[in-house]
């Protein structure tokens, strides 16, 4: 008799274990889920952004911080905060470490403490790590790829961080983007990762050679007037054929290399006055940078 009773037993403990099992393992999803820090940020920050016509357009650009140095970054919103003739800014991607609503709700604390200014995102390929990468920043920011007119200026934002670059879908958005911004001054086109890197040699933290290729020819036929990427750690600038552009991937996470010249954290000013794009370098106060070391 004492045989069944045993497997009896064994079957209740069992069950009663996995039920356990599940209930715990269901607070602590709960528990790691909560509440999101935001929902449909890129556009109700578009809806609050003021600008005269009558003025040049004033704007921040920087990219990469990913929450490794919070000192730096929130010295970098601090000092864009105080800037009167910044009317907003726009984030080139990599906010966070991975795409985690922990890491997101303590990337929003910093914004919301520092940046009193609508801010918009590109999205990189840090936000694309986890499980949930491409879900949670459709839910928190809204589209990955999209576009907006301010003035006479058009601004067209890519996403090119995923593990195919650009779809076939986005590529065909993109040429239309183009064609309608024709009738504008200036077309200013932000993604995270950089069309080629300028370090050369064995060094390739860009996009694939023939997606490039293509989107230069892109940007060409439709005279594209500037573009802005992160993705290296870095300050560059320069010319892709002929179109300028500029890397800045200084806000915060680890820069590479120790080349003076481009190693250090940094945000863009960029004036926009009829066609013309001025793009001012402002780098961040040496007590930031030690700060991070």
């Amino acid at each position: 008799m004492s045989k069944p009773r045993l497997r009896v037993f064994s079957k209740i403990y069992l069950a009663v274990a996995m039920f356990s099992f599940i209930v715990l393992a269901g607070i602590g999803y709960a528990a790691d889920i909560g509440p999101i820090p935001a929902t449909n940020w890129n556009p109700a920050n578009l809806a609050k952004i003021q600008v005269s016509p009558a003025k040049p357009l004033t704007f921040a650009v920087f990219g990469d911080n990913r929450g490794e140095h919070p000192a730096v970054f929130a010295s970098l919103l601090q000092e864009i905060d105080r800037a009167p003739s910044l009317a907003f800014a726009i984030h080139l991607g990599d906010m966070v470490m991975k795409a985690e609503l922990d890491q997101y709700r303590t990337f929003f604390t910093a914004v919301r403490q520092d940046l009193h200014k609508p801010l918009l995102s590109v999205i990189g390929n840090h936000e694309f790590y986890g499980d949930e990468g491409l879900v949670f920043y459709h839910e928190i920011f809204g589209p990955d790829y999209y576009s907006f007119q301010l003035n006479n200026n058009y601004f067209i934002v890519v996403d090119d961080a995923g593990p195919e670059g650009l779809s076939q879908g986005q590529l065909s958005w993109l040429e239309t983007e183009l064609q309608k911004s024709q009738a504008a001054r200036t077309r200013l086109v932000f993604f995270h990762v950089p069309l080629f890197d300028p370090r050369g040699g064995e060094n390739h933290h860009c996009l694939r050679p023939e997606l490039a290729a293509k989107l230069v020819a892109l940007f060409k036929q439709y005279q594209v007037t500037y573009i802005f990427a992160a993705h290296i750690h870095d300050y560059y600038t320069g010319a892709w054929e002929g179109i300028p552009y500029t890397i800045s991937g200084g806000a915060g996470a680890k820069l590479y290399g120790s080349d003076p010249e481009h190693a250090f954290y940094h945000y863009l000013k960029v004036t926009v006055k009829g066609d013309r794009v001025q793009v001012q370098l402002r780098r961040l106060p040496s007590e930031a940078s030690r700060s991070a070391k």
